[in-house]
C-alpha cells in the first residue's frame, strides 16, 4: 500500500489512543512522523514504519 501522508492528513490508526480517539494529524513527515491527536492533542514521533503498517484510514487535508 503506497499511500502519499502529507502535513495536515488525518490517518487512522488501528488502535485507539488512551483518550479514545483512533485519529491522529500528521504535523511532520519524514523518517518519523510527528503526530497529534485528535481528541486530547497529546503529540507523539512514530517511525514511518509503524504508522504506514498500522494506518487503517487516510483523510486528506481540506483543499
Amino acid at each position: 500500500m503506497a499511500e502519499h501522508y502529507e502535513v495536515g492528513d488525518i490517518v487512522k490508526l488501528k488502535k485507539p489512543h488512551p483518550c479514545g480517539s483512533s485519529e491522529w494529524e500528521i504535523l511532520r513527515v519524514g523518517a518519523d512522523f510527528r503526530l497529534k491527536c485528535t481528541g486530547c492533542g497529546h503529540q507523539i514521533m512514530v517511525a514511518r514504519k509503524l504508522v504506514e503498517k498500522n494506518t487503517r484510514g487516510l483523510r486528506k487535508k481540506d483543499a
